[in-house]
């Protein structure tokens, strides 16, 4: 709409807002649309469809009249004003408008975000640390230790005692706060080992000593950055009665043992497989250590604003992904659903991170020209499939129907690009501690 007057206020390097005045003769031509419109469809009472007088629309339709005319000027006017200026919105507008007067300009605000110009620098000859990692045959003492604990059994605690670390008890407990009995800080039966830090910080801790039959009170206070917003900082009085007491059993490390295993025919390849899957997670950690710190530096070099629709888009996708891991875990979903809205604030430092971080990669790729051709989204495809032992075809439609092809093959970009920047950096090995 040409006849607009429009002018553009930068707020921020993500944020515009942009002011229009139209003339009155615009916005009666809207108008007389709109009530033509609404005539169209109004059924009034001693008049046909369509030929209702204005003067009776005005009296009952006003509003809806109003409202249509209103969103066509907005609508018209934003998108050519977004056109001519050469601004690509991320998110819908902002609008402030205070209506329509006989006779006057009607005047709107939209405010707006848009993607921040970002020049990349200081991606090259970057200097980086890098774990160096090693296997001891201490780690692999510990990794066979959890695997004797995962195929334990428990028997009756036999000695007159109190409980230990590493007993498995079976608990009644209720929660107050205030005095108030909390649903979710109540549980009948519930069976744990003591020291595994199941439970919420510090409550383990109070059952240490008791014995079977005890009831025992005492106060805890939830940590500020507890999942779950409404009872972090705040302090819980909990009432236990512990119901039993049981003791684990280690199996031993014998041939017996290696039966639980099909994979292996002695406890030499037990432990030579437990050593290499061992090195192997070291290696990942410190890949993982060595990309956290080169995307810390990136983000040092590079200073920008991000907007916040982009942060609450992947705040979103970190609570949808937590709510999954919860029901995955067996939570109720609804419970699930909650902590995982109580998680927001919790999450907004990591999402604006991950979204400052994508931005920059995916500018410093278009600098470079880095690609990912189709050819090499089905090699990974492929890898993927290898690695659960599905087929190509299953991996991939189930990627297609899921719509993530498109956002898989960014991410491979993103991996390309950190690629780019490591072949070029200075790595410095530094011993374990």
């Amino acid at each position: 709409m040409k006849t607009a007057e429009v002018r553009i206020e930068e707020i921020s390097s993500v944020r515009k807002k942009l002011s229009f005045e139209i003339p009155w003769e615009e916005v009666k031509k809207a108008l007389d649309r709109a009530y033509e419109s609404v005539g169209r469809k109004a059924r009034v009472k001693g008049f046909r469809p369509g030929k209702t007088p204005r003067r009776i629309l005005e009296t009952y339709f006003k509003d809806q009249a109003e409202g249509e005319a209103i969103t066509k000027l907005v609508n018209d006017t934003y998108v050519e004003a977004l056109r001519e200026n050469g601004i690509t919105a991320v998110a819908d507008p902002e609008i402030d408008q205070h209506g329509i007067e006989e006779n006057k300009s009607f005047s709107f605000e939209a405010t707006v975000e848009i993607e921040p110009i970002i020049d990349p620098r200081g991606y090259t000859e970057l200097t980086l640390e890098k774990r160096a990692v090693s296997v001891t045959d201490e780690d692999v003492d510990l990794r066979l230790q959890d695997l004797r604990s995962m195929y334990s059994s428990v028997k009756d605690l036999e000695e007159e005692r109190g409980v230990i670390s590493g007993d498995y008890v079976l608990v009644d407990f209720e929660g107050r706060i205030g005095g108030e009995l909390r649903k979710e800080l109540t549980e009948d039966n519930y069976g744990l080992t003591v020291g595994a830090g199941k439970l919420m910080p510090g409550f383990e801790e109070h059952l240490i000593g008791m014995k079977k039959g005890d009831s025992r009170e005492f106060t805890i206070p939830f940590p500020s950055d507890y999942p779950t917003k409404e009872l972090a900082g705040s302090e819980a009085t909990f009432r236990v009665l512990l119901k039993d007491i049981k003791v684990r059993v280690l199996t031993e490390l014998n041939e017996d043992f290696i039966k639980n295993f099909d994979q292996y025919d002695s406890l030499a390849a037990l432990r030579e497989d437990i050593r290499k899957s061992t090195q192997e997670q070291k290696e990942s950690e410190a890949r993982s250590g060595l990309r956290k710190s080169l995307v810390d530096k990136l983000l040092e070099n590079n200073l920008f604003e991000v907007p916040s629709a982009y942060v609450e888009r992947q705040i979103l996708n970190m609570m949808v992904d937590a709510q999954k891991r919860m029901v995955y875990g067996g939570m109720d979903p609804e419970q699930a659903a909650s902590m995982a809205v109580n998680l927001h604030d919790r999450f907004k430092e990591d999402a604006v991170r991950i979204v400052k971080s994508t931005l920059l990669l995916h500018k410093i790729a278009e600098k470079e020209s880095i690609q990912v051709d189709d050819a090499e989204v089905e090699e990974k495809l492929k890898e993927i499939g290898q690695r659960y032992r599905q087929n190509y075809e299953s991996i991939r439609q189930s990627y297609e129907q899921q719509n993530l092809l498109e956002s898989f093959k960014l991410k491979l970009l993103e991996e390309k690009t950190l690629d780019f920047i490591e072949s070029r950096a200075n790595i410095i090995m530094k011993k374990e501690a």
